[in-house]
């Protein structure tokens, strides 16, 4: 990898840790308590700092390296986590992505800091700063006459020395041990302790040692360099070192922190974090190695946990290795996750899914070249490679479907910032997030959304003391939620909020020259005039909202997906605003007709049903016409009429069929000639000479190689269904 590829790298990774702070920062503003969230913020800013470290980005180091330290204390108990507090870390994450756009945007990587990022940082900084300093962790007065107490010192290590009974005549001295530790701390108290064989003078020998310490000891200092005093004494002492309960915490947050790719077996896992030193793992290795021998031609013993025995050896606490099997353990997961999960340019995935697109629209010329030609006895070869096309394409189409929660839950962070804007209090729910859809769609719809979630949370959620009022809890709720229904996504977002006003709507379109005074409309009609150019219910524009552009925008960005919109709303109950969007935009099953002379594909996804269209059943009325279907009034578009493409050479007794298509939550029938089958069909845009062609979402090209237009079912539903003047302003 070069450069240039680990920067983007980093860049991305860095953008994933940051959504993951947000997250869990939104989640500690309910429950400041929560621990995982607790980690997941200070995981962040340590990753980040450890990784921009290794890139040289120094202002991204020093900056994460000072909220990391907080967040360290906020997890130890140390400093409590306020309101105020959990405001400015959002900053902080804030600016943390500032600092890694800066260094996205600078393609040399040297550039200083802006003078505006500096001193946005230095104002973070100084807020933290001002934090008041952590409370120190009370250390219990110890009982010299009582040794059982220390293990209550919950900051102390406990250091436990047992001398060979060689150990003077190899020349140690024990007490310059004592002496050389207490050059790196406090030997806050010191257990001497004897065998009966120093006290019984018929088996004392004066050249032997008997000494044991068991010692209390205060200090800063890492295990590694507590265990160097000791570092020649290793074959004639018996060394046991048992961290703080300080470094127990300490040695957690390493083993959380440590990079996947950089665990590997326990003892050298427990090593690089300093938990044990090289000695101790030697030692545990081989006791464990001694225990699984076969022995007089036995059965090998299984071997034992080298966990088990670090703890039986007094080298560390049971918690720690603990945590290091449950690292372990989301290691391996996470390699295997890593082995399944190739990264893959989004270029490339749509030029393959191009390529596909041109491998149906072969596999449909074959067929057709096979029946012009009458080779009947091809038919099965070219069944089963109708079948392998579709399996690549439903394949290929699945590798760019991505779920749709990573990008909902942004929207946690836009209506936690309006509402404190606006000094309201307002949840968000969301459901479905676990619905795919394409990646391309995705990301088109995100700012129809946010503009849609902003309408809520100023127009919709009312203050907390008029919905007092009103006999509502003060906190509003807003729920975004998401499914798939017959081949599409739909989105819904509701609020239980003030409601609109038809009336008021009514008004202010006939103001703006929208409707006339005379005319006369449907709720419907006159609620979905909020989706009009230039007109808001709002008094007074805000930040946020107000100007009636939102909406008019929202319509155009999802009619450009060939998606639709949907409007429903009481006054004084809430608002509910349905999506439904294509699950892709690339390719589809579709249904192939003919009207006139031209030929048409419907979305099978929104095809009801076909039945013979009889005339003595339709009516018409205000120029629009409709049929009994089975006792349903059903509204209809006869194609040929639409398009003005009736064919002259078409005999007046031919039969007509009736496509019924639905959308949404109605139903409305489409008027052909002939129906010609399901077809594979892969979309391809109009030029901009029949952009403003209504009714049509696109083209494809058929097997024999003529042109079909594809049908956008929902705005044929707007001709069809609503009045003419409402239909052209949409």
């Amino acid at each position: 990898m070069n450069l240039d590829s680990a920067r983007q790298a980093f860049i991305e990774e860095v953008a994933e840790l940051l959504q993951t702070m947000e997250d869990a920062l939104l989640t500690l503003e309910q429950n400041p308590a929560d621990p995982e969230s607790l980690n997941d913020v200070f995981r962040a800013m340590h990753t980040i700092k450890g990784t921009g470290g290794v890139f040289g980005y120094t202002p991204v180091v020093e900056f994460t390296h000072t909220v990391e330290t907080l967040m360290d204390q906020v997890r130890s108990g140390q400093m409590m986590l306020t309101k105020p507090l959990i405001e400015t870390l959002f900053e902080c994450r804030d600016h943390t992505l500032a600092l890694i756009d800066f260094i996205a945007a600078d393609a040399t990587g040297d550039a200083p800091l802006s003078p505006d990022l500096q001193r946005a940082g230095d104002a973070l900084l100084a807020r933290l700063g001002h934090v008041p300093p952590p409370t120190p962790t009370a250390v219990p007065v110890l009982n010299f006459d009582a040794p059982t107490y220390l293990p209550e010192a919950n900051d102390l290590w406990m250091i436990s020395l047992e001398f060979k009974a060689d150990a003077f005549r190899h020349g140690m001295d024990p007490l310059s041990f004592l002496r050389y530790l207490s050059s790196l701390g406090d030997l806050v108290h010191v257990v001497t302790l004897l065998p009966l064989a120093f006290i019984d003078s018929e088996h004392f020998d004066p050249e032997s040692c008997y000494l044991s310490f068991g010692i209390a000891f205060r200090s800063d200092a890492d295990k590694r360099t507590i265990a160097g005093v000791f570092e020649f004494a290793d074959e004639d002492c018996e060394i046991r070192i048992l961290e703080p309960d300080s470094a127990h915490n300490r040695y957690v947050d390493l083993l959380e922190a440590t990079p996947h790719d950089q665990i590997n077996c326990m003892g050298d896992l427990l090593v690089s974090i300093g938990a044990i030193t090289p000695f101790e793992l030697v030692r545990a290795l081989k006791i464990q190695e001694d225990s699984s021998q076969v022995l007089d031609g036995t059965e090998p013993a299984a071997k034992r946990r080298l966990g088990d025995i670090l703890v039986e050896q007094g080298s560390i606490k049971s918690g720690v290795v603990e945590q290091a099997v449950k690292t372990q353990e989301t290691a391996r997961s996470k390699r295997q996750e890593d082995n399944r999960i190739i990264r893959v340019d989004a270029q490339r995935l749509g030029h393959l899914i191009d390529l596909v697109g041109e491998l149906v629209t072969s596999s449909a010329a074959i067929r057709v070249m096979v029946k012009r030609a009458g080779i009947d006895n091809m038919n099965e070869v070219v069944d089963g490679v109708d079948y392998l096309v579709s399996e690549i394409r439903d394949n290929a189409l699945q590798l760019r479907m991505v779920a749709i929660g990573e990008s909902l839950s942004r929207f946690r962070r836009v209506v936690r910032d309006a509402s404190q804007e606006l000094g309201k209090l307002i949840d968000l729910v969301i459901t479905g997030g676990e619905t795919e859809l394409d990646k391309t769609v995705v990301e088109k719809i995100i700012d129809p959304l946010t503009h849609l979630i902003r309408n809520a949370v100023d127009h919709g959620i009312e203050e907390p003391m008029v919905r007092q009022k009103a006999d509502k809890l003060t906190t509003g709720t807003i729920h975004l939620n998401a499914y798939h229904d017959s081949g599409h996504i739909v989105i819904e977002i509701e609020d239980d909020g003030a409601g609109l006003d038809a009336a008021r709507i009514r008004a202010k379109a006939e103001a703006k020259g929208l409707v006339k005074p005379d005319e006369v409309l449907t709720r419907e009609e006159i609620l979905r005039l909020i989706f009009a150019p230039g007109l808001s219910t709002k008094e007074q524009a805000t930040s946020l909202s107000g100007r009636g552009v939102g909406m008019d925008v929202v319509r155009r960005n999802i009619e450009a997906l060939r998606g639709t919109v949907e409007l429903d709303s009481t006054l004084g109950v809430g608002t509910k605003i349905t999506i439904i969007l294509p699950l892709t935009l690339a390719i589809i099953e579709g249904f192939l007709v003919g009207a006139g002379r031209d030929q048409y594909v419907i979305p099978l996804s929104q095809v009801a049903e076909c039945v013979e269209m009889t005339a003595t059943a339709t009516l018409k009325q205000h120029g629009e016409h409709y049929i009994n279907l089975r006792g349903e009034v059903l509204p209809f578009i006869r194609l040929t009429d639409l398009f003005h493409n009736a064919d002259w050479h078409r005999a007046t007794n031919q039969r007509e069929s009736l496509v019924v298509v639905r959308f949404g939550h109605h139903k409305m029938g489409l008027v052909v000639d002939t129906l010609l089958g399901e077809l594979q069909t892969v979309i391809k845009p109009l030029g901009k000479l029949f952009e403003r062609l209504r009714g049509v979402a696109g083209a494809t090209i058929l097997g024999t190689g003529d042109i079909a237009l594809i049908l956008d079912v929902a705005e044929l539903a707007a001709i069809g269904q609503v009045p003419r003047h409402v239909a052209a302003k949409h």
